[in-house]
């Protein structure tokens, strides 16, 4: 592990840009990544959601995770999210990242299969033991249709098998119990939640950092509002998360499409509004955003005055 793991702070879910032909856009990448670091960021997930993962070959995964690792050189932390349908094809992507060079791994249940808990449990027992990189379990369960219990994840965190979690459950209730035990046991895990737009509540729980999705287009205020939590300064933290929720509407304005068109295709518009990127290409079959929905996007974006470092 050749950079420190983060103990809170803003960790984007990095997007994939791709050229308007469909290929895959590595000098795009490399300018989210700098826009990114230079937004005060504490590290950088790959491969997750906002990623378009599901979409990707092994090859273009691997591809992306090199490039990543390439351009942060070691600035930040590069966490590489290995989700697969089973331990075993899972185990398969860590090999892949491992390769990559990457510092840690991100990891869910399995899913089309139908785990038990105790499988689960089981599954990630069996990550921890195959690499010695840290796994960060990622609870998502709109996504694999299971979700991992506050109970499960800290005695995982006890054991040492993981060393952190993403909650993007959307379960405020289990985020609260998972915060309450986690403090109870010593607090062996690192906690980040996945929900842009309730961060401020978050951390006032007790929370640790953020993967925010609309910290592509926005990160320096993210990380603003943490800092600002860190100080106790609630009332700057309320304010930029109203900030950001303004801002988070552009994932409204696409209808009629599926939530990858909707939201990643919100946040790939964005990114060509500020110059970050050049095209709002997404994979195939999605279709990119495009006529009035781009242009509410813009005007969105144009009216948040988001913070762009200099180039």
């Amino acid at each position: 592990m050749s950079v420190p793991l983060p103990t809170g702070g803003v960790i984007p879910p990095l997007v994939t840009p791709r050229t308007s032909d469909g290929a895959l856009d590595l000098a795009a990448l490399e300018d989210v990544v700098e826009h990114l670091v230079a937004g005060g960021v504490s590290g950088l997930f790959v491969l997750g959601s906002s990623g378009e993962v599901a979409f990707l070959s092994d090859a273009d995964r691997e591809v992306i995770l090199r490039e990543t690792v390439r351009v942060s050189a070691g600035r930040v932390p590069v966490l590489a999210g290995v989700n697969d349908m089973s331990t075993a094809r899972v185990i398969e992507q860590i090999r892949l990242a491992e390769r990559a060079g990457v510092d840690a791994l991100v990891a869910t249940a399995p899913f089309y299969v139908l785990p038990s808990d105790r499988e689960i449990e089981e599954h990630f027992r069996l990550l921890a033991a195959s690499t010695p990189l840290p796994i960060y379990a990622y609870d998502v369960p709109v996504r694999v249709h299971r979700k991992l219990s506050p109970e499960l994840l800290v005695r995982l965190g006890l054991d040492g098998v993981i060393a952190g979690v993403k909650d993007s459950s959307g379960d405020d209730v289990s985020f609260r119990r998972l915060v309450a035990q986690n403090r109870a046991a010593g607090k062996p895990l690192v906690l980040f939640t996945g929900h842009e737009v309730v961060v401020d509540g978050a951390l006032l729980a007790g929370a640790d950092g953020v993967v925010p999705g609309l910290g592509n287009v926005d990160p320096r205020r993210y990380v603003d509002l943490v800092a600002a939590a860190r100080a106790d300064d609630w009332a700057t933290a309320r304010r930029l998360q109203e900030e950001l929720n303004e801002l988070f509407e552009i994932v409204f304005q696409a209808q009629g499409v599926g939530g990858e068109a909707a939201g990643l295709g919100a946040f790939k518009t964005a990114l060509v509004e500020l110059g970050i990127i050049g095209s709002n290409r997404m994979s195939a079959p999605v279709p990119s955003l495009s006529g009035d929905a781009a242009d509410r996007i813009r005007e969105i974006v144009a009216r948040s005055a988001v913070p762009v470092a200099a180039r």
